[in-house]
């Protein structure tokens, strides 16, 4: 069965199951996974530069006998390509490593800058730089107007963020890209988003890493009652509210389960909506403290937009 789409606000149609492709960077490994994956009917794969694997994955991509107007790539422009000069250069990079001529959405990944010269992931306070968002968006907007990219969006960002941007925007974001599970609900960034008419994306949308969501005695008892894994409750409740998901497996079974979702009751999906288990995967404020204000916006000043 065809995975459905849900119309973004320019019109453009974005499969709402895709395959998430963060830390999956074992050579080989991962083209094999994208085949595979679209050969069971995924047409959404979410990339990222600072993945890392995106020559692997165009690799997959020229492989498969899908054509491309069927397929919905998205990427992101990484944190030390926000001056708007380098924007630009950034997408050709992405485009060049995936192999091809257009991103159907181009992300920006956080709502901060980084010095140009820092192109890892793993960096201090001291390599922060001030880039005004908008500054950021009005070079993303540009190539929309170029057709170098179909979608523009973010990830990351938070309401209070989105409450000073959106009203300077000459194009809405389509997307903000969130870490969203039952242990992170986002209850308020989720109905403000779709309020403006921008869709979220869910990352982590099962937890992953030490978080227990699959574990949890709740989502375990729907599960048996659907006679479905836990890994689908979680993805089927995203759905219900008109968020996308990315899951990410090698495993072919599990890649083939995420695919089917159940139909939840209005009670079940109210009732995990209300698991008072808080965790998150993602804060860069665990390792930079002047980052805060990213995921606790009432702790700290808003970034220059």
């Amino acid at each position: 069965m065809p995975v459905k789409s849900i119309k973004l606000n320019n019109g453009v149609l974005m499969p709402e199951i895709g395959l998430g492709t963060w830390k999956a960077d074992e050579t080989g490994v991962l083209a094999e996974t994208v085949k595979k994956a679209i050969a069971m009917g995924y047409r959404h794969i979410d990339c990222a530069k600072v993945y890392n694997n995106q020559r692997e994955i165009g690799k997959a991509l020229r492989q498969v006998d899908v054509p491309r107007n069927e397929l919905f790539i998205v990427s992101k422009i990484f944190q030390n390509k926000h001056r708007p000069e380098l924007v630009p250069g950034a997408v050709d990079d992405i485009l060049e490593e995936l192999g091809l001529e257009q991103l159907d959405l181009l992300l920006m990944h956080w709502p901060y800058a980084i010095k140009p010269e820092q192109e890892s992931a793993d960096f201090t306070a001291d390599e922060l730089e001030d880039v005004p968002i908008m500054d950021t968006w009005r070079a993303m907007e540009e190539l929309v107007d170029q057709g170098k990219v179909r979608s523009i969006g973010v990830s990351n960002f938070n309401q209070r963020i989105l409450e000073k941007m959106v009203p300077q925007c000459r194009i809405c974001p389509a997307t903000n890209q969130i870490e969203v599970h039952p242990y992170n609900p986002e209850h308020e960034l989720v109905k403000y988003c779709q309020s403006q008419n921008i869709a979220v994306t869910a990352y982590c949308p099962l937890g992953g890493g030490k978080i227990s969501v699959m574990n949890d005695d709740f989502i375990k008892r729907i599960s048996d009652a659907h006679s479905c894994t836990p890994a689908q409750v979680a993805l089927s409740w995203l759905l219900a509210r008109g968020i996308i998901v990315i899951p990410k497996s090698n495993n072919e079974v599990r890649l083939k389960q995420n695919l089917h979702t159940v139909t939840l009751t209005s009670d079940e999906i109210r009732m995990i909506g209300a698991i008072k288990s808080r965790e998150r995967k993602v804060d860069p404020s665990r390792d930079i403290e002047e980052l805060t204000w990213v995921f606790h916006a009432d702790k700290a000043q808003c970034p220059l937009i």
